[in-house]
């Protein structure tokens, strides 16, 4: 087997871990969406987003039927969201999503990740003006017109709707978030997976040598249990 199987290897346990990882982070999206609005997702539109999403990322039924019946229990640990904002080496801003039961260590492995590559933390409301939120809808595509969709869909508060690698995507502000997922939700449009991102507003160039410190550092980030998302400004 050899070489190449041990390479074959590497990656398939590379992906189990990050098949592993993005349960974990649903499982902990369901807790917090149950804790804010029921177990019932008929009820509950944040927890029947997060449901879509388990889905798109083939996450069992049966798990999280068991994530959604353990959150609702009183004896459950509750998460706490919290953003922290940095610098990465080269100047590059970085902003953390985390869903942590333990602020104190979550903020100390982040400012240690951050010290540790010659990056530091900063004070919250820093670098958040360097991004803006954006909300991404990725819709199953029913041969339905492009340009049709949008214009059934602008009055929602659709910024952008395109076709790419066969799906469909619309981006909405984050104010207009939960009136696109109604109105999706309406329609009968099948949605595949959504999500809110912190797009840069401007971006900053680096070698690529550079590139590959900060790329170090944001997987090192990415791989804490405590880490929902990472976003930078880094072109």
């Amino acid at each position: 087997m050899g070489r190449a199987f041990e390479k074959r290897k590497h990656k398939m346990f590379a992906r189990f871990s990050k098949m592993a990882r993005q349960f974990t982070r649903i499982g902990k999206e369901i807790a917090i969406a149950v804790k804010q609005g029921g177990p019932d997702p008929d009820n509950n539109p944040r927890l029947r987003m997060v449901m879509v999403n388990a889905k798109s990322l083939n996450m069992p039924k049966d798990r999280v039927d068991a994530a959604i019946k353990r959150a609702s229990s009183k004896d459950t640990e509750s998460y706490e969201e919290v953003v922290y904002e940095g610098y990465a080496p080269h100047g590059i801003a970085i902003l953390v999503e985390t869903a942590t039961d333990n602020n104190t260590r979550t903020v100390a492995n982040i400012r240690m990740y951050l010290s540790r590559a010659n990056g530091a933390l900063g004070k919250t409301g820093s670098l958040d003006f360097l991004f803006e939120r954006k909300g991404i809808f990725k819709l199953k595509n029913t041969g339905v017109s492009v340009e049709d969709l949008e214009l059934d869909l602008i009055d929602f508060g659709a910024e952008e709707v395109f076709e790419d690698e066969g799906d469909i995507f619309v981006y909405t502000s984050f104010q207009n978030f939960g009136v696109m997922n109604k109105a999706l939700e309406e329609k009968k449009i099948e949605v595949i997976s959504t999500e809110l991102q912190r797009i840069p507003t401007n971006t900053v160039e680096l070698t690529e040598d550079q590139q590959k410190e900060v790329e170090a550092l944001i997987e090192k980030i990415e791989d804490d249990d405590d880490v929902q998302a990472v976003y930078h400004n880094m072109a």
